[in-house]
């Protein structure tokens, strides 16, 4: 497997992580433990070092499920997870940033993931409640402790960024970003580079979309989130169907998958980036690791640049709840 530094900060790891959040939440019925124990060691014994969890997937079991599968593995890896949200009787009561809430719900995650340290410890959304100094400096003193090694922001914009960085620096910065979600390369991607930020993309399959296994008469289970975005809706799946049809065409002609064309064009971006893919099947993590050795080409990129200026995405990515909360 080859490696990246997340930006400036040192922090080496796999050019893919692995996104464990599908194991517990967000797709439908959770994985089986064993079975999850299974694909996250199989993503190890294939060189996969940075995996990424949160206290609200679950709530709580995949941080508990990931630190028992990582403990015989726990000083070859990078464990990410995510504080930030107030968790009552295993539901989400909003966002929760106080100094206070940090840092007991970090003993709590510490003690999920059989670990004494976070590698990687992201804000999971920005708290509008509290400064985002009051939660740098939170993180500086947790880092000073040893119960941290580095800190991370999701889904912030730029002047949070600046702000955080400026306090305690900054070592990755987790969003969406894929063929169907561009935006961090407006303002994003430059201050990540001018900050010396690495950049680790959730979501960068377009939760399933850009597999070519999704069409308009796909169904969801009541259960898995995407029943409730509008992207997702099926006459959103049917307008959004040439993308899909270009990354095929790409795929077939290079005798890769679509999966494989949308993960490398990531990987071709910029050195800094570690997609995060997630997958429940053995068989998908195979696949999806196959992208690291997936050469496009400088006409590759153009051809696909060139292809989605003709391209309007459809559908927003988030329920209208959830996308105050971040536009927030």
């Amino acid at each position: 497997m080859k490696t990246r530094k997340l930006g400036r900060s040192g922090l080496e790891v796999s050019a893919l992580g692995y996104g464990c959040m599908g194991l517990s939440s967000g797709y439908g019925v959770p994985s089986d433990r064993d079975h999850a124990i299974d694909v996250i060691r199989a993503a190890v014994e294939r060189g996969v070092t940075l995996f990424d969890t949160a206290q609200v997937y679950g709530p709580f079991t995949n941080e508990d499920v990931v630190g028992e599968a990582l403990a015989p593995f726990r000083d070859e890896v990078v464990i990410a997870t995510k504080f930030g949200f107030n968790l009552v009787d295993g539901e989400s009561q909003g966002l929760n940033s106080r100094p206070d809430h940090i840092r007991q719900t970090t003993e709590d995650s510490l003690r999920r993931l059989r670990t004494d340290r976070i590698d990687l410890y992201y804000q999971h959304r920005v708290d509008p409640e509290v400064s985002i100094e009051d939660v740098a400096g939170t993180m500086k003193d947790l880092i000073a402790e040893g119960k941290v090694k580095h800190f991370g922001l999701s889904e912030a914009g730029v002047k949070t960024i600046r702000r955080a960085h400026g306090v305690q620096p900054v070592t990755a910065l987790q969003s969406e970003y894929s063929l169907w979600w561009r935006e961090p390369e407006e303002e994003i991607l430059p201050t990540l580079e001018e900050l010396g930020i690495g950049f680790v993309p959730f979501s960068p399959l377009g939760r399933g979309f850009l597999t070519g296994k999704i069409d308009e008469d796909t169904t969801f289970v009541d259960s898995d989130f995407r029943h409730s975005v509008p992207r997702f809706d099926p006459e959103n799946r049917k307008a959004n169907q040439d993308l899909v049809d270009l990354v095929k065409r790409i795929a077939e002609r290079k005798r890769v998958t679509p999966a494989q064309i949308a993960l490398s064009w990531l990987l071709s971006s910029k050195p800094w980036i570690v997609p995060i893919p997630g997958t429940t099947k053995l068989h998908r993590l195979e696949e999806n690791l196959g992208a690291v050795d997936v050469e496009l080409t400088t006409d590759d990129l153009d051809e696909i640049e060139q292809a989605l200026e003709g391209i309007s995405i459809q559908g927003h990515r988030y329920s209208e709840g959830v996308q105050r909360m971040i536009d927030r």
